[in-house]
C-alpha cells in the first residue's frame, strides 16, 4: 500500500516573514526535492485537505483565542495593526517580521491535514500518512508560542479519542525541542502516551522536558522525556530507541502512532545542538516503522521543523524513506564533521537513559 502525503501550495503561507527563522519556503523546497528524488507513481499519493473550521479548532482551543489569532494574523498579512494585547494570546516569538504570509489560514490547513490523516487511516485508505507542515507542538490550548499557532498533534489525538474511541495512542516527538504544548494537553490523560526525545532543556527553548516530568494525576507515568546531551548523534538515538522507546511501545501496545519532528536534530541545524546525520534520520524512520507493527503499521507523521535549508529536504525525505521503506538513495548534503562520524556522547546518553528509567521504571515493567 502506498503512503499518503498531505501537501498543497497554501502551506507556504505559514511564513513569519523575512528575518524570522520559520519561513514558508521550506515546504516548496521539500516538495521539489521529493518529486525529483522519488516520483509519485506507486510510491505515494499527494493529497490535499480542506482547512480546519472553527468547529474543528474548538476541539483544541477556546473561541476567544481562535478569534484573536485569526484577526491578528489576517491584519499582519496586510501590514495593519489589530486591537488587543498580543501577549495575552501569544509569545513574542510568534510576532511576524517584515511581510508575513497568511499564517492563520495556513495553520488551519495544517489542522485540516491532521483531521484528514486520521480519517484516511481509520477508514483503511492508508496505513501511513505524512502531513507536511504539521507538528506544531509548542501551541497550547489558548496560547501560541514557539512559531506554533494551533497544535495539530493535539488535534489528532483528541479527534481519534472523540470520533473513533481509541484507548491507546502513542505520540512520539522527535523534534529537537520538547513539545511543551502537547504535554500541556495530555499530561493527565492515560489514554495518550507521550514519548519526547529532545535536546537537554537546560540548553534550549522551551526549557522543559526533564526526565522528572512524567505527567500528573491519572496520567502520571504516561509522559516519558528523554533529554539527550548536547551533540548526541546516531548511536545515542539508537540506544534511546532500543533502551526506552521500543520496549515501552511494545508494552503499551498503541492502536496508532502519531509522530512529529523534522530536521532540527541534524548536526548542521542553526538553532539546535544535536548530531543526527541523514543516515540517522533514515534509521529513526526505520525504527518507527518496526515499532508500528504492534498497531498494524498505522502511523501519522507530522513534519515541519528544521532551520537550515541546506539539510532540511534530505533529512525529511530520509526519515520518510525509513518509515515507508522507500528504496531511494539520499546523500548527506553537507560534509560530516569528525565529531559526528562517531558518537562521542554515548556514555553520557547512557547516563540519561538510566535517569529516565529511575523516574519511569515504576510505571513500565520493560524499564525496570
Amino acid at each position: 500500500m502506498s503512503i499518503g502525503i498531505l501537501y498543497q501550495d497554501g502551506l507556504k503561507e505559514y511564513d513569519f516573514g523575512e528575518g524570522h527563522p520559520f519561513r514558508g519556503e521550506r515546504y516548496e523546497l521539500f516538495y521539489k526535492f521529493l518529486t525529483e528524488k522519488l516520483p509519485e507513481d506507486n510510491n505515494y499519493k499527494i493529497l490535499k485537505a480542506e482547512p480546519a473550521t472553527d468547529q474543528d479548532l474548538l476541539l483544541i482551543c477556546d473561541r476567544n483565542y481562535i478569534e484573536f489569532t485569526r484577526g491578528y494574523y489576517e491584519a499582519a498579512a496586510y501590514g495593519i495593526s489589530y486591537p488587543g494585547r498580543f501577549t495575552d494570546f501569544h509569545s513574542m516569538d510568534n510576532i511576524p517580521t517584515g511581510k508575513p504570509g497568511k499564517l492563520e489560514e495556513a495553520a488551519r490547513l495544517v489542522v485540516g491535514q491532521a483531521k484528514l490523516a486520521c480519517q484516511l487511516i481509520q477508514d483503511g485508505k492508508f496505513q501511513k500518512v505524512i502531513s507536511i507542515g504539521g507538528g506544531l507542538h509548542h501551541a497550547k490550548q489558548n496560547y501560541g508560542e514557539g512559531f506554533c499557532l494551533y497544535n495539530d498533534i493535539a488535534f489528532c489525538a483528541r479527534y481519534l479519542l472523540q470520533n473513533y474511541s481509541l484507548e491507546r495512542i502513542l505520540i512520539l516527538d522527535t523534534d529537537a525541542h520538547t513539545g511543551n504544548g502537547t504535554y500541556d494537553y495530555f499530561q493527565e490523560e492515560p489514554r495518550v502516551l507521550l514519548i519526547d526525545i529532545h535536546e537537554d532543556p537546560l540548553a534550549i527553548y522551551p526549557s522543559t522536558g526533564f526526565a522528572s516530568e512524567i505527567g500528573s494525576g491519572a496520567g502520571t507515568g504516561y509522559t516519558i522525556n528523554i533529554p539527550l546531551p548536547l551533540y548526541a548523534g546516531n548511536d545515542s538515538y539508537k540506544l534511546a530507541f532500543e533502551s526506552i522507546i521500543e520496549p515501552v511501545t511494545a508494552e503499551f501496545k498503541p492502536e496508532i502512532i502519531i509522530c512529529n519532528g523534522g530536521s532540527d536534530p541534524h548536526f548542521a541545524d542553526t538553532l539546535t545542538n544535536l548530531g543526527l546525520t541523514v543516515a540517522g534520520f533514515r534509521m529513526v524512520g526505520e525504527k518507527i516503522q518496526n515499532m508500528a507493527e504492534v498497531c498494524g503499521g498505522r502511523v501519522i507523521d507530522l513534519i515541519a521543523s528544521g532551520y537550515n535549508r541546506s539539510v532540511l529536504a534530505a533529512s525529511w525525505l530520509a526519515m520518510i524513506a525509513g518509515l515507508a521503506g522507500f528504496n531511494v538513495q539520499i546523500e548527506g548534503p553537507v560534509p560530516i564533521p569528525e565529531q559526528y562520524r562517531e558518537d562521542q556522547i554515548l556514555e553520557r546518553t547512557q547516563q540519561v537513559i538510566e535517569e529516565v528509567k529511575k523516574y519511569t521504571g515504576e510505571y513500565w515493567k520493560s524499564l525496570r
